[in-house]
């Protein structure tokens, strides 16, 4: 794993800004595991996927993911922290899983690629499925246990939390897009990086490789001596 440096963070936001999220997620997995081949990246179970971010995130940012979440009952803001001990391990997911004599394939990004177009969410979720199983015809085999099986595969695949409003005691589980999350902390991050390049480059004349060479502990010094 590449670690997120100031300049690695920089080329990442500025290549991803532009892009759809499906590829944002396969930039910063390119990041996470840059020895899997780019031309396989999209072919990778999505669990795979979003463990090799998570590790990214955390080897990046700190292993304390900041979360909120707004009551759909009451409106009751939640705010928690999750930690790596509340997740599912991470393991290889296997490439298949066999559901009543049916095998199918874990997902892949390029697998959500195919759906992401659609607005009726049932009808994605069973296209998906067929493109899992490789199949023309909806397997007459029930979508819960299909997707039971897949989930119990590859946990990391589709990442859900309970929660429980403190406020009016709604219980309900909310899901965690892993490459959301950590892309917002690279936008965010940038934009604070572009603004101390910004700030040095204007009061020294550095450019912005000297200023993104420095360590965040020296560019903080010259920046608590120049900033208003």
């Amino acid at each position: 794993m590449l670690p997120l440096t100031s300049s690695r963070l920089l080329a990442l936001w500025e290549h991803g800004a532009p892009r759809h999220p499906l590829d944002r997620a396969l930039l910063l997995f390119a990041q996470a595991a840059p020895d899997i081949p780019a031309e396989q990246l999209a072919d990778r179970p999505l669990g795979e996927c979003n463990a090799a971010l998570m590790r990214l995130r955390w080897s990046s940012f700190g292993s304390r993911v900041a979360l909120w979440l707004d009551c759909p009952t009451c409106g009751e803001r939640m705010e928690f922290e999750l930690m790596p001990d509340q997740l599912p391990a991470m393991q290889q997911p296997p490439e298949s899983v066999e559901v009543a004599g049916q095998r199918f394939r874990c997902p892949t990004s390029r697998d959500l690629a195919r759906v992401a177009h659609m607005v009726d969410m049932e009808l994605a979720a069973d296209q998906l499925l067929l493109g899992c199983a490789g199949n023309s015809e909806v397997p007459g085999i029930p979508r819960e246990q299909i997707e039971g099986a897949l989930e119990s595969a590859d946990p990391w695949a589709d990442l859900s939390l309970a929660f429980q409003c403190p406020a009016c005691g709604r219980d309900g589980e909310a899901g965690f897009d892993v490459a959301s999350y950590l892309w917002e902390e690279v936008d965010v991050s940038a934009r604070q990086l572009l603004n101390e390049v910004h700030l040095l480059a204007q009061t020294y004349g550095w450019s912005e490789a000297e200023i993104l060479a420095l360590s965040p502990a020296r560019r903080s010094a010259y920046l608590a001596r120049v900033a208003p």
